[in-house]
């Protein structure tokens, strides 16, 4: 299956999921070790990841986790015989103006630099949501932080994203559903403040909120996401 990481982190946080079943989980445009480009959008997204699809000899599940699961529904849009099945999981449906224009807010900003590494991987772990579920030293931020001397950009460490991806935009969920040919389920863990069930409920039918976990659902029970594919 292909597996499509959130706003602000990288492939790795699928290392649980790819402990139980083989899978591919890159990383996307402006993240991790992916190059950074001048603009970001959910198609350009999707058309990076697309020749993914081919390392398959058949359709395959695609899971994307936030922005991800955005990704992944463009990719089906895409590729309707590549891509068996979408499963996007806390995925941001609501949009008040005051949060896109804070996102784009957060686009403008200029590059963050940290005196240390252990500032930088603290600074990773607020911005993808992990604070609280992934150590320091988990392998999972191994390229989330970048060292700018060893990157030849000067002292210090930043983060491996781009801050301009967070002008990737609003998704118009109701065209991405409207549009998908292979099923769709929807899903939040029960503590996710950034998405309601009633919410994904009146999207698609197949909505399902996940009790006991929050918006990084598939951090916290790889195996619990992975049911939502059967």
């Amino acid at each position: 299956m292909l597996l499509l990481h959130g706003l602000g982190a990288t492939g790795g946080v699928w290392q649980g999921v790819e402990a139980i079943t083989p899978a591919v989980a890159p990383d996307l445009p402006g993240h991790g070790a992916a190059a950074w480009h001048e603009t970001y959008t959910f198609t350009s997204h999707a058309e990076a990841v697309l020749p993914l699809l081919e390392v398959f000899d058949r359709p395959v599940p695609v899971v994307g986790h936030s922005m991800g699961g955005v990704v992944a529904l463009e990719l089906a849009a895409l590729a309707p015989d590549r891509v068996s099945r979408v499963v996007g999981l806390g995925i941001k449906v609501a949009w008040p103006p005051e949060d896109a224009a804070r996102a784009l807010a957060m686009a403008q900003r200029p590059v963050a630099t940290y005196d240390t590494r252990a500032e930088a991987v603290e600074r990773y772990l607020r911005v993808s949501g992990l604070a609280g579920l992934v150590r320091s030293d988990d392998p999972m931020v191994e390229r989330a932080v970048v060292d700018r001397e060893a990157a030849g950009e000067g002292s210090g460490w930043r983060l491996a994203q781009d801050p301009r991806t967070f002008g990737v935009g609003v998704p118009d969920m109701a065209r991405l559903l409207a549009t998908a040919r292979c099923p769709v389920v929807l899903a939040r863990g029960e503590h996710d403040p950034m998405v309601a069930h009633e919410q994904l409920a009146d999207l698609a039918a197949e909505a399902v909120t996940l009790l006991g976990l929050g918006h990084n659902a598939h951090v916290e029970d790889p195996a619990a996401v992975l049911a939502l594919l059967t």
